[in-house]
């Protein structure tokens, strides 16, 4: 919706001095939802480094990822406003067109994601599904050993490790274009907007 997103392009004029534009932050992301954004993260940086030598270790962190997506499943219908996935389809179908614009430098301001941002949590969201699921299934007695399942866990794990340097790269290159923090706005829960005064 359009009240989500505050349209500035970069470096477009609309006849406002510079130094008339203040910023201000706004609360975005809530405990929940940061709290789950930095245990997945611990846990899948675990479970990448622990396999084969620290078996159970990988197991414990592959069902505690079961255990954080399921959560998001969730939070991503009754947590707060920019937790939920209700314009998850709309900046889905907006993607390609950012990601274009974006290569102008075109970047747009969104309070919560933008449309690479909601591109990128749903394939990691898939990816990290896949993984543990065929992860937990090939510790099974019916599972152990099936080869298509093993390949699948451990292409969908190399998926999610390439999605994470990705995202990183994203994150970093957005604070860069938009002269923002977007690491400690993801701790601190809050943005910064740009009002006139």
């Amino acid at each position: 919706m359009m009240e989500e997103a505050v349209r500035q392009t970069r470096g477009a004029s609309d006849g406002t001095p510079a130094h008339r534009i203040v910023s201000r932050t706004v609360a975005v992301w809530d405990l929940p939802l940061r709290l789950w954004h930095w245990l997945l993260a611990i846990s899948v940086l675990i479970a990448w480094f622990t396999p084969p030598v620290y078996d159970d270790l990988h197991r414990i962190v592959g069902y505690t990822v079961i255990g954080l997506l399921a959560f998001r499943l969730v939070w991503g219908f009754t947590g707060s406003r920019y937790s939920r996935f209700r314009m998850v389809g709309v900046r889905l179908r907006a993607a390609p067109g950012y990601l274009r614009n974006l290569r102008r430098g075109i970047t747009g301001r969104y309070i919560g994601l933008n449309p690479a941002g909601t591109l990128m949590l749903v394939a990691l969201l898939v990816s990290l599904a896949v993984s543990t699921i065929t992860g937990a299934m090939s510790v099974t007695v019916t599972f152990f050993g099936v080869w298509w399942v093993e390949d699948t866990h451990h292409y969908s794990s190399d998926a999610v490790i390439v999605l994470v340097v990705l995202h990183v790269f994203g994150v970093v290159l957005m604070g860069i274009l938009q002269r923002e923090n977007l690491i400690r706005a993801m701790l601190t829960g809050r943005k910064h907007i740009r009002n006139r005064p």
